[in-house]
């Protein structure tokens, strides 16, 4: 255990230390997808990219279904290991590990059983069924792989092992990155192969973390060796966990919400809108790489008690994820006709592509306080906060500002119904967070 990361280094630098990898395997992630919509546009088959587009809030399922027990049993682990309850830390880690395979199978079976009724609720029409369906089904069944790999991928820096953590999600990345075009062109596979490829990534993913954990981890285990945990454990992953998981859930409803609007516009702009939900991942991941990243230290000094360190480490946070999400959104809004145009040259594609980006990218600076503020209230093990964060941004705040916004300006309204989402709920978090900091008499 490096108790020094949490408890002596100077709070930037340790910081910077447990969220750098994090953002390096992001921005690695990022590219992987960047380049898989590379691959899928250059098939010049919009309707494909559409499909695609379509199936992909299912990807974000799993993910979500993931956090569940990565950041709540991280969560969880940090204040344990705060408090100097390895031993407790390391049967909440197995806990975990072995809850996500279940977890896993049981969204498998059901996402097959129901795969007909759900490609209809996604939206996926006549010209896109065959390619949404195509992607659905192959990501459907590598669920396991996906749920799983991001366990120890968040557990791993509660015990300082940032690094790895990285190594594991970079390699699959990569593996996603070289038989992307293997798959989609070389065998012919489209849509279907750039499915399979994310899976096979994901399970090269899940061999390097086992094997590190077996290998090098000291206070994380994989053994069923002596194996217990009480309902009181596992209630209080799921406090933190569940409100992670609708985080990214809501992630999908909202993506889910954006195709379906746009389709009464035509296909061509839902192709546009699944562009850019790519680009502006850029921004996203770097913001919650940076937001996250820090989780292990504010849990770990929230567990041990230590306010000054903990007040240090959000005021830290607060500042510099706004300061990123600022030239972030300046950049790449800056640079936002070129950005779409790299992937597909249709005029059409271009020049909505480009205002849906800029419109997206204007609620950055806000994400970044909501971000930083639900990833204290999950670190505290604060559920309620957590939840009601999460259910916001891309759920009911962002629900009812799209219905209204459809209503009043259309097509524009749908475009611009993010970024007043994120105002709404960045407000949210800052009332939130005031009436959390009074409660908590201990910091003042």
């Amino acid at each position: 255990m490096r108790d020094e990361i949490f408890e002596k280094y100077p709070v930037p630098k340790a910081y910077m230390k447990l969220a750098l990898p994090v953002v390096f395997s992001m921005v690695v992630s990022l590219v992987y997808n960047m380049v898989d919509t590379y691959f899928i546009a250059g098939t010049g088959n919009t309707d494909l990219v559409a499909g695609v587009a379509l199936g992909t809030p299912v990807f974000t399922l799993m993910i979500a279904l993931g956090d569940i027990f990565g950041l709540g049993g991280s969560s969880f682990i940090s204040r344990l290991f705060g408090e100097k309850k390895f031993d407790d830390g390391k049967r909440v880690s197995v806990f975990s590990f072995y809850g996500a395979i279940i977890c896993g199978i049981l969204v498998a079976a059901i996402l097959m059983i129901f795969r007909t009724p759900v490609l209809g609720l996604l939206g996926a029409g006549e010209a896109t069924w065959k390619y949404a369906s195509q992607y659905y089904t192959c990501i459907a069944l590598g669920a396991p792989f996906i749920i799983v790999a991001l366990t120890p991928s968040n557990q791993l820096r509660t015990e300082g092992f940032a690094t790895a953590s990285m190594i594991g999600s970079v390699l699959g990345a990569v593996v996603n990155i070289i038989l992307d075009p293997v798959m989609i062109f070389g065998l012919g596979w489209g849509a279907a192969g750039a499915a399979i490829a994310t899976v096979l990534g994901n399970v090269c993913t899940d061999i390097f973390f086992v094997w590190f954990l077996i290998k090098k981890s000291k206070a994380l285990s994989v053994s069923l060796k002596g194996f217990h945990i009480s309902m009181a454990e596992i209630g209080a992953v799921f406090a933190i966990g569940i409100p992670a998981s609708v985080t990214n859930l809501m992630q999908s409803i909202g993506v889910t919400l954006t195709n379906r609007a746009l389709l009464g516009f035509g296909d061509d702009k839902v192709a546009a809108m699944g562009i850019v939900m790519k680009i502006n991942m850029i921004a996203a991941l770097v913001l919650v790489g940076f937001a996250f990243g820090g989780q292990p230290l504010i849990g770990y000094n929230y567990g041990a008690k230590n306010k000054q360190r903990l007040k240090e480490t959000l005021k830290f946070a607060y500042i510099f994820e706004g300061a990123l999400a600022l030239g972030l959104m300046i950049i790449l809004g800056v640079l936002a006709p070129w950005l779409v145009g790299v992937f597909m040259k249709d005029p059409s594609i271009v020049e909505n592509g480009t205002l849906m980006l800029r419109l997206q990218l204007a609620g950055m600076v806000f994400m970044g306080v909501v971000l930083i503020s639900t990833c204290t209230f999950q670190s505290a093990g604060r559920a309620v906060g957590a939840f009601l964060l999460s259910v916001s941004r891309q759920g009911v705040i962002f629900a009812i500002v799209l219905a209204v916004a459809v209503k009043i300006a259309g097509y524009n309204g749908v475009l611009a119904a993010q970024a007043v989402s994120d105002f709404l709920t960045a407000l949210l978090a800052v009332i939130l967070m005031r009436n959390w900091w009074k409660k908590e008499k201990w910091m003042a």
